[in-house]
């Protein structure tokens, strides 16, 4: 059984992703455990000697004001979660809301939050044991922290809401039961601000289409080079002493790819040997793909360091017998980055489906049958995989409008600027989804003008083994039939990464 343990190191985004989709279990540190009991000690003598604290002995957000007795404060906590699960619409993905809970229990864990170990446990075992509570995708500002969707998962831990255990949707009290998770009689002073104020629904969402999108990365070079097959392109334009004068990583790195996924091809050619240069997309990758992935290096770096941060608030000092309230909980960091991270996605299409119109385009393909087909006219060929292409496309540059640039203020104008972060993160994700669509239909574009051109056997070290693992799923089209059907099939396979899987054990590992 593999392990990750909370409280000894700080988390990866490899660390995150075993959790949530390669089921590893979770354990908690001795040290942090000590932490914990340390911070819930000091937020009992606050309750004990009825210091006045924000969200200890107050009110909430523009009750702040007022004052709650020690008899209330089980009443408040509980109250807080109900009233605050007011999400809506489709529910987050199971991976995504086991992102969340384990951020969670990271949070909790660094000693600054005051919850009890009985509370964390709870979450812990939640995520060994399979229960992932139903959360609604929307309905959260990414201010106050992810108020709203966090209140859903603190419900199922009090026997409320609803949960998924074993794939299967019901009420969080049978969900508890089933999994064998002992459900909490009540939250304690504290505990149900600590369990959702924070950022850790925008984080997990956004942490797994960063992760999704590395990955994706190394397909859109694998398209990239397919296509420079099909069109007899020129590598001149990868040698290394170009990229290394800009210095620029994610170009150097690119290029880098590009001659090892290309050594050995008897497609590709040198300049002058057929045309002068290349059109940009092709000439010009290491620079386009390049700068997506020094977009993703550095979300990675910020993803990684919000998955250990300390989001709550207030926030506790034990050393200095301090409680703090602050703004951590407030999304701006992260909102921008997932700004920028759905446009770095978004330019992956827009280059991939450039590469398909001069593919398809008989004024632009050097030689190749207009719409990649024979017997044209009675056949359409991929005509309208371009314009499939071309939608979703469109489509993500509307995406990609910053949700950051907004803000409303909500709690009686105490929250007077807001992150939309969650909003963010969730539109990322959705550019993800179409653009892996469209590198699935340049892959198919790319085989289809290999085959034309008879050039299967002239194939580099990669292009080689990514050309066999389409054509084992979609044969070559020599009549019009289904096609989404074999988009489909090549969008799957993308996303099993078995073309990566394979390539990568004869070239090596792809850098991003």
């Amino acid at each position: 059984m593999s392990i990750l343990m909370i409280g000894d190191k700080k988390l990866t985004l490899e660390d995150l992703i075993n959790v949530t989709r390669k089921g590893y279990q979770v354990e908690i540190s001795e040290s942090a455990y000590e932490k914990i009991a340390r911070a819930r000690k000091l937020v009992d003598t606050y309750v004990e000697e009825k210091r006045v604290s924000y969200g200890i002995t107050t009110g909430f957000g523009k009750f702040c004001d007022t004052v709650v007795s020690k008899e209330e404060t089980g009443i408040l906590q509980k109250n807080l979660i109900m009233s605050h699960s007011c999400g809506v619409g489709n529910p987050l993905p199971i991976d995504v809301v086991r992102g969340i809970m384990l951020l969670r229990v990271v949070n909790l864990t660094k000693g600054y939050s005051g919850a009890r170990k009985i509370t964390v446990d709870t979450l812990v075992e939640m995520l060994n044991k399979g229960v992932t509570p139903f959360v609604p995708e929307k309905g959260s500002l990414g201010a106050s922290g992810d108020l709203a969707p966090l209140s859903h998962i603190v419900l199922v831990m009090l026997g409320l809401g609803k949960a998924y255990y074993q794939g299967v949707l019901m009420d969080g009290k049978e969900a508890m039961e089933k999994g064998g998770v002992k459900i909490l009689p009540e939250l304690s002073s504290k505990e149900g601000l600590a369990l959702i104020n924070g950022t850790q629904v925008m984080t997990s969402v956004g942490a797994h289409v960063t992760y999704d999108a590395i990955n994706l990365m190394k397909h859109l070079d694998l398209a990239g080079a397919l296509t420079i097959e099909a069109l007899n392109g020129i590598t001149c334009a990868f040698d290394p002493r170009v990229h290394e004068i800009r210095g620029h990583q994610g170009q150097i790195r690119t290029a880098e790819n590009f001659r090892r996924i290309l050594e050995g091809s008897k497609n590709t050619t040198k300049q002058g040997q057929l045309r002068v240069q290349d059109p940009y997309v092709l000439r010009c990758i290491p620079q386009i793909h390049g700068a997506s992935k020094d977009a993703l290096e550095y979300l990675r770096y910020k993803v990684e360091m919000e998955m250990d941060a300390v989001t709550d608030n207030p926030i506790i000092f034990c050393e200095t017998d301090d409680v703090i309230s602050g703004g951590n909980f407030h999304g701006q960091p992260m909102a921008l980055i997932f700004d920028y991270l759905g446009i770095a996605i978004s330019e992956m299409a827009n280059v991939s489906e450039r590469r398909i119109e001069r593919l398809v385009n008989p004024n632009l393909n050097f030689g190749l049958p207009a719409f990649l087909v024979e017997n044209g006219g009675v056949n359409s060929g991929f005509m309208i995989v371009q314009y499939a292409a071309a939608a979703v496309v469109s489509e993500n540059k509307v995406l990609a409008h910053p949700a950051s640039v907004d803000s409303i203020p909500s709690s009686a104008n105490q929250e007077d600027h807001v992150s939309m972060g969650t909003i963010a993160a969730r539109k990322a994700g959705e550019i993800l989804k179409n653009t892996r669509k469209v590198i699935a239909m340049e892959m198919l574009c790319a085989c289809q003008g290999v085959d034309l051109r008879k050039a299967q056997d002239k194939l580099g070290e990669g292009t080689r083994d990514a050309y066999r693992l389409v054509r084992e799923k979609v044969s070559y089209y020599d009549a019009d039939r289904v096609m989404h059907l074999d988009i489909d099939s090549v969008e799957n396979l993308i996303e099993s990464n078995k073309v990566v899987e394979a390539v990568e054990k004869v070239i090596g590992e792809m850098k991003i």
